[in-house]
């Protein structure tokens, strides 16, 4: 009983306290708000995630992102300005808690040059696993520049598209998560965000109409 409860009292140390900051017209959850920064370039608001951080023991997946506290979606659409500032950068969709969740993580590398690299992911319980193909280039050609990017997540279909400067870049199917919220970070590198607008679905409650959700 006593090394039962000291294993739980380890992970509860491990686990972040939950913080939240304010950008881009929404609250954001974060796991340290010390990590990221609310900047100004040029009279545009960018945040700067300044700090990447490995996974937590246990399963290998991400937790270093920023949730926007929105309804959650029965689909969704992301659209935003990003620079990766080293090699690549992620959008999560569907999370429904921080064991499960999917996200589109996009690098200079090629799936084939590094298969958790540039592709789609989802996390059900336990490690992160690939559900997108390996083929195609890399979605960044560089880093430190900034790349239109735009994710279209369908939760009936289970289908999410990505894109970068308009070219289609990453595509997967996913039924298990047909709904949730959405997030910006990185794996366990760092990269800034601009003018991020958020087009979504709410998941309808009660027999009334859908509505619509637009930032």
């Amino acid at each position: 009983m006593k090394r039962i409860l000291g294993l739980l009292l380890a992970a509860a140390v491990c686990l972040p306290a939950a913080d939240t900051l304010t950008v881009f017209g929404l609250k954001w959850t974060v796991s340290y708000s010390a990590d990221w920064q609310i900047q100004n370039d040029s009279g545009t608001t960018v945040l700067h995630m300044a700090q990447g951080r490995e996974p937590l023991p246990g399963p290998r997946r991400p937790f270093q992102f920023a949730i926007a506290d929105t309804p959650d979606f029965s689909n969704v659409t992301v659209q935003l300005d990003a620079k990766p500032l080293k090699r690549s950068l992620m959008i999560v969709y569907a999370y429904r808690d921080a064991s499960h969740f999917d996200y589109v993580h996009f690098s200079t590398d090629t799936a084939t040059k590094q298969p958790v690299h540039n592709g789609v992911f989802h996390v059900f319980g336990g490690e992160r696993v690939r559900i997108s193909s390996t083929e195609g280039p890399a979605s960044f050609e560089a880093t430190d520049r900034w790349y239109h990017i735009e994710v279209r997540w369908n939760g009936t279909t289970g289908r999410v598209e990505a894109s970068v400067d308009g070219k289609p870049v990453l595509t997967a199917v996913d039924l298990s998560l047909n709904s949730g919220k959405v997030g910006i970070g990185s794996f366990n590198e760092t990269a800034d965000f601009k003018s991020v607008k958020i087009d979504g679905t709410p998941v309808r409650s009660g027999t009334g109409a859908p509505s619509t959700f637009h930032q």
